[in-house]
C-alpha cells in the first residue's frame, strides 16, 4: 500500500473530526462563558450583601415572633394565606419558611433581583468591560442568554437562602413536627418539607419576569446605578397599581398579581388555577421583555 493511500483513510477521519471539534469547543466555550459569569455574580460583595440581607429577614421575623409569644400569646392573625403563616410558626418552626418567603417576596426579593438584572448589561458598560466581552466567539445573543440564566440563577439561590435560614431559625427557636395544612388536614413532616421545596420553587420561578424586565432596562441604558434604580422603581409602581381596587381589569396583567399563589400548595388538594396563571404570566413577560432586550442588545452601537 502506498503512502497516499496509507494517509486517505486518515484524512478522511481528521475532516469527520473537524465538526466535532468545533462542536466541542463551543460548548467548551457556552460552558465557561456562563460559569465565568456566575462566579463573577455571586463574588460581587454587592450580590453577598443582597443574600445577606435576604438571610437575615428570617432571622428577624423568628426572633420577633419568639419574644411576642414568650409570655403564650398567638403571633400574628389567624386565617389562612401568605403572612397569615405567622400565627403558625409557635406551632410548627416549618411555617417561618412560608412566612419568611412571604414576607420577603413583596418588596426584598424583586428588589434583590432587580439589582441583579439591571446591572447586567448596563455595568458592564459602565465600567468598559462590555466590548471585552463581545469578543467573538461570545457574539451578543449568547452574552445575553448568559446573563438572563445568570440572574434565573440567582432568583433560585436567593429564594433558597430565605428558605434554608427560615428553616434553620425555625428549628433553632421553634418545635418541628407534623403540620396542619391551611385546608384543615394533617401532613408528614417531610411531606411538609418537599411541599416547602415546591414553595421555594414556586417563588423563585415568580421572579422570571422581574428579571426579564431588569435585563431588558439594563440594555437601554449605559449607567448601572441608573438600570437598577429604574428596574425597582417599576417594581415599587406595578405593585402599588396591583392595590388600586379601580385597576381591577388590568390587575391580572401585573407581574406581581399572583405572587402569593404558593400559598395554595399548602392545601390538600393543592389548587392550581393561580399557580399556573402565575407561571403562565411570568412566561409571558420572561419572552416579551426577553425579546425586547435582545431586539435592543443585538441593534445596539457598543461604545464602551
Amino acid at each position: 500500500m502506498s503512502r497516499a493511500e496509507r494517509s486517505a483513510p486518515q484524512g478522511r477521519g481528521e475532516l469527520r473530526d473537524r465538526p466535532q471539534t468545533a462542536r466541542a469547543r463551543r460548548t467548551t466555550f457556552r460552558a465557561t462563558l456562563l460559569r465565568n459569569e456566575l462566579l463573577t455574580t455571586f463574588r460581587r460583595w454587592r450580590t453577598l450583601a443582597l443574600l445577606a440581607v435576604l438571610a437575615a429577614v428570617p432571622v428577624l421575623v423568628g426572633i420577633a415572633v419568639k419574644i411576642e409569644t414568650s409570655d403564650g400569646s398567638s403571633a400574628g392573625p389567624g386565617g389562612a394565606g401568605g403572612p397569615a403563616f405567622i400565627s403558625q410558626i409557635t406551632n410548627n418552626g416549618l411555617f417561618l419558611v412560608f412566612t419568611a418567603l412571604a414576607a420577603t417576596l413583596p418588596f426584598f426579593l424583586p428588589m434583590a433581583i432587580g439589582v441583579v438584572a439591571g446591572d447586567a448589561i448596563a455595568g458592564e458598560a459602565n465600567s468598559g468591560t462590555l466590548r471585552y466581552l463581545l469578543v467573538a466567539p461570545a457574539g451578543r445573543s449568547r452574552l445575553l442568554l448568559t446573563k438572563y440564566v445568570t440572574v434565573v440563577v440567582f432568583c433560585l439561590a436567593a429564594t433558597l437562602v430565605v428558605a434554608v435560614s427560615a428553616l434553620t431559625v425555625g428549628a433553632l427557636l421553634f418545635p418541628l413536627g407534623d403540620l396542619t395544612t391551611i385546608s384543615g388536614t394533617r401532613i408528614s413532616f417531610a411531606e411538609g418539607l418537599g411541599r416547602a421545596l415546591l414553595i421555594a420553587l414556586a417563588v423563585a420561578a415568580s421572579l422570571i419576569g422581574v428579571a426579564a424586565l431588569g435585563l431588558f432596562v439594563s440594555t437601554m441604558t449605559g449607567s448601572g446605578i441608573a438600570a437598577m434604580a429604574t428596574t425597582v422603581g417599576l417594581l415599587i409602581t406595578v405593585q402599588i397599581l396591583d392595590q388600586i381596587p379601580q385597576l381591577h381589569a388590568l390587575q391580572p396583567y401585573f407581574f406581581s398579581h399572583y405572587w402569593l399563589s404558593f400559598a395554595d400548595l399548602m392545601r390538600e388538594p393543592v389548587y392550581w388555577d393561580d399557580l399556573t396563571k402565575n407561571l403562565g404570566l411570568q412566561a409571558l413577560y420572561a419572552a416579551v421583555f426577553g425579546s425586547a432586550a435582545w431586539a435592543r442588545f443585538t441593534a445596539k452601537d457598543i461604545t464602551a
